[in-house]
């Protein structure tokens, strides 16, 4: 498309690759990334439900650059933009084809609120698997105290960005209730 790449340039969108992401990084940029990529976008539904699979690149490239993940989640994307219900077919053939075929409704005009959670730290001794999945280990009896030897909370990305989620995101998501919210004006 005519004038789409000056757009994004000026923009600051770059290609996703792991040594274009690398290089903004190291020189100070922030780098938003969404790890579900785009069959998280096709396919998840208003269930919030993060489909990250075995992804790990994004943690890997956090901790190659030794800068923190900040997870970040925006309330009622999902019904800001829906696809159909009936996935399956669709489904098959982005994974046969990597093509996203699924075609999209919406643009509808809900109120979007994006929340910043707190920066998950670069720590050398982590691994990309370790940053990407919560490390908790939890007494059974008392939910408030740490184990012995054992850390409570490694707050990491995944369990980050749900917790996110659940607190801010009505679920199962709703289309009216989420367009209504573009008026309350308790809630700014």
């Amino acid at each position: 498309i005519a004038g789409l790449k000056l757009l994004l340039g000026v923009t600051g969108v770059i290609p996703g690759t792991r040594e274009d992401c690398l290089n903004a990084l190291k020189n100070g940029y922030l780098v938003s990334i969404s790890p579900g990529g785009v069959r998280e976008a096709l396919f998840s539904d208003e269930s919030y439900q993060l489909m990250w699979g075995n992804r790990k690149g994004f943690a890997q490239v956090a901790l190659e650059a030794k800068v923190p993940i900040i997870p970040m989640y925006t309330q009622n994307v999902r019904e800001g933009y829906r696809m159909l219900k009936e996935r399956r077919f669709f489904r098959k053939l982005y994974e046969s084809t990597r093509l996203p075929f699924t075609p999209p409704y919406g643009g509808l005009p809900v109120k979007f609120r994006t929340y910043i959670g707190k920066p998950i730290p670069y720590d050398p001794n982590i691994t990309a698997e370790e940053l990407v999945e919560k490390v908790s280990y939890l007494s059974l009896h008392n939910r408030t105290q740490v184990c012995k030897g054992k850390f409570l909370f490694s707050f990491q990305t995944k369990t980050a960005v749900q917790a996110l989620i659940h607190k801010h995101q009505t679920i199962p998501g709703n289309i009216w209730k989420a367009l209504l919210e573009r008026f309350d004006k308790r809630r700014k």
